[in-house]
Parts: C-alpha cells; sequence; structure tokens
C-alpha cells in the first residue's frame, strides 16, 4: 500500500514529500530518513521505485511504503537510550533509521522469519556503516537479527521500551504483543486493518490509538507438524560495552563537539561566507480565468497590472541580461569533516581506523 505522497527524485525530494504531507512532523524522525537513503534497500534492478510512496515486494524482500514507515517512526516516540525490539525486521531499513536515534547506548533488536532476508539484512547494515557519510553525524545503536517467528519468542526475554511489528496482528495475539513491552513502552503494530499505537500505563493498563487505515499481510502462524515442538527465539543477549568501545564514542563525540564550536566561532565572525547562487527568478503571467455557469463555461484574460507598464518591462528585462553575466556558483561537495579531523590525528593508522570504524568512505 501506500501512494499517499508525489514521488521524489531523489530520497532528500521524498522525505520533502513526506512532510509536506504532515507524514513526518519532528526533526529526529526527519533526520533519520535522510540519513538512510531507501534506494539503497533495493535490489539494483527495482532503484527506479525507491522513491515513491509505495510498498515493494521481491521474494521474501519486503519494504512497506514510506508514509508508512514515517507513522510508525513518530508514533513510536523514539529517544536515546531506550529498547527497540523490531518483529518483522526484513531488509533492517526502519532498524537502521531507529539505530540512528538510540545512540550508542539503546538496544536495537530485530526478529525476521526468512534466513536469507537476514542475510539481506546484515549486507545492507554494513553497506550503510562502511559508506554513508551520514552515518558519521550520528552515534549508532547498531541492529542485531535474529532468525525465527515473532510468535515463539522466549518466554523469559527482557521487555522493550518500544516494540514495531511489521505484519497484521490477529486480535488473538494482541495480548502476546502487549506483553512484550515495559510500563510506559509504546507497540505500533496493524490490528484489525488500523495501524494502532499502545502504550502500556500500568501493569495491566494501557492506552489505545488508531492512527490510520492499513493492509498489512498477516502473521505467519508457528508450524509444529515436524516436530510437534515449539521453537523458542532467543532474543540477542544485552551486552555490556567494552572499554575500548567506550573510549571510541568518547573520543568522537568530543571531536564532534570541537568541530561544532569551531564552526559555530567561523560563522559568528563572518569568517565565512555561503556560497552565492543565482537567483531563482519569478516571472510575472497573465492569468486565465475560467468561471462556470451552468453548462456554459466562459473564458476571460486577467491582465497583470504590469502588462502595461512598459517601463517596468524593460527594467526587468535589463536586470534579467546583468544577472546573466553573473556566472552561477556551483556548491561544494559536502566534506566529511569528522573523518578529515581523525585522519589529521597524529596516531597510529590501525587506531585512526578503529575510530572510523574501518569505514571506506
Amino acid at each position: 500500500m501506500g501512494g499517499a505522497v508525489s514521488a521524489g527524485e531523489d530520497n532528500d525530494e521524498l522525505i520533502d514529500n513526506l512532510k509536506e504531507a504532515q507524514y513526518i512532523r519532528t526533526e529526529l524522525v526527519e533526520q533519520a530518513f535522510r540519513a538512510v537513503d531507501r534506494a539503497d534497500y533495493y535490489l539494483e534492478e527495482f532503484k527506479d521505485n525507491a522513491y515513491k510512496d509505495l510498498a515493494w515486494k521481491h521474494g521474501n524482500i519486503h519494504l512497506s511504503a514510506p508514509c508508512i514507515y514515517s507513522e510508525v517512526m513518530e508514533a513510536l516516540d523514539l529517544q536515546p537510550g531506550l529498547s527497540f525490539l523490531n518483529l518483522g525486521s526484513g531488509t533492517g531499513y526502519l532498524s537502521s533509521m531507529v539505530g540512528l536515534i538510540l545512540g550508542p547506548f539503546g538496544i536495537n533488536h530485530g526478529v525476521e522469519l526468512h534466513s536469507d532476508v537476514i542475510e539481506y539484512a546484515k549486507q545492507k547494515l554494513d553497506f550503510f556503516i562502511r559508506t554513508s557519510d551520514s552515518f558519521d553525524k550520528f552515534e549508532f545503536c547498531e541492529p542485531s537479527f535474529v532468525t525465527g517467528n515473532c510468535l515463539e519468542i522466549s518466554p523469559d526475554c527482557s521487555q522493550y521500551d518500544r516494540v514495531y511489528c511489521g505484519a497484521g496482528v490477529q486480535k488473538e495475539h494482541e495480548d502476546y504483543m502487549k506483553n512484550l513491552l515495559k510500563v510506559g513502552g509504546i507497540l505500533v503494530m496493524p490490528l484489525e486493518e488500523k495501524l494502532t499505537k499502545i502504550t502500556r500505563t500500568g501493569p495491566s493498563a494501557w492506552e489505545t490509538k488508531k492512527i490510520l487505515a492499513v493492509s498489512f499481510a498477516p502473521l505467519i502462524q508457528p508450524n509444529h507438524a515436524d516436530s510437534g515442538k515449539t521453537k523458542l527465539v532467543h532474543l540477542p543477549p544485552v551486552m555490556v560495552r567494552s572499554l575500548q568501545d567506550l573510549a571510541r564514542i568518547a573520543i568522537r563525540s568530543t571531536i564532534k563537539k570541537l568541530l561544532h564550536q569551531e564552526m559555530a566561532g567561523r560563522n559568528g565572525n563572518g569568517l565565512r561566507n555561503p556560497p552565492r547562487f543565482k537567483r531563482r527568478r519569478v516571472r510575472r503571467r497573465r492569468m486565465e480565468t475560467i468561471v462556470f455557469l451552468d453548462k456554459e463555461v466562459f473564458a476571460s484574460r486577467i491582465s497583470n497590472p504590469s502588462d502595461d507598464n512598459n517601463c517596468e518591462e524593460l527594467e526587468e528585462e535589463g536586470r534579467e541580461e546583468v544577472e546573466k553575466a553573473i556566472p552561477e556558483l556551483k556548491p561544494e561537495p559536502p566534506v566529511n569533516l569528522l573523518r578529515e579531523k581523525i585522519l589529521s590525528l597524529p596516531l597510529p593508522d590501525p587506531l585512526k581506523y578503529y575510530l572510523l570504524y574501518y569505514r571506506e568512505k
């Protein structure tokens, strides 16, 4: 499903359209959507459709429409340090965007039924970390994916602050999904053809809000025909970060703050001039007015006041000629300042590469 917004030419235009249609409403969600290019999660031969507001499916690989993901992200009310469980994690597109908001001290787990999709998601995650300049603008909570049926999660698993299910949930499984939440947590799932937000306000108290009508394929029921036994899904353990990893996070964070202060100082002292762009001109046009009266149509032309002012027209044309003589300045390609700063540090190369997460770009 989808098609709620116009197709974009690239990822930024898609996000602009989602903002204009009020599917993206908060700055954190907008930043995450802009940082992860949707086309990177498509197979090469299908990338022409990446910026359309439509779902995509090929074999077991599936992506929901952008308008659905944006509503889900907004409803989850994500914050740094929270724990997140993605049921039916698919390509990892949503999990990667969530990880940008959760930050280095969050928890980001996904359960996916199909092992081939898990491998696909891991490849896409590795590509994002190695090659995307957006990665260095955030402190990332890397997703961990496990294979299994999300209706068979081990009962001794920890509860989560935020849970999303990417398949239609039958009414009989509603309580099962609710029990995955901590008190104060938020669950978003398609329930009875409605994208539904459920907030756990107490041990046995809930608030439910219907967000919008949706159409999702239903959850696949567990199949115990072979052995008759339940194959429990064990979620990844919550690992304490190593001292080395904590040091990397702290160093990168410190460098980012210094770069921000340097940039703020330059801009504040007027040392950095913004690039000049050719001003986009708005031409005066005559307006056509069409009046419908019963079954007859009358067309009339309303002249713009400037049409009768030849002097003003000549003056405008003269200014256009002057502007044509000014060369158009193109913006310089963006520079990854964090990367450049780390590479300039007087450190051994292996340590620099560790600070850069061994990224290629």
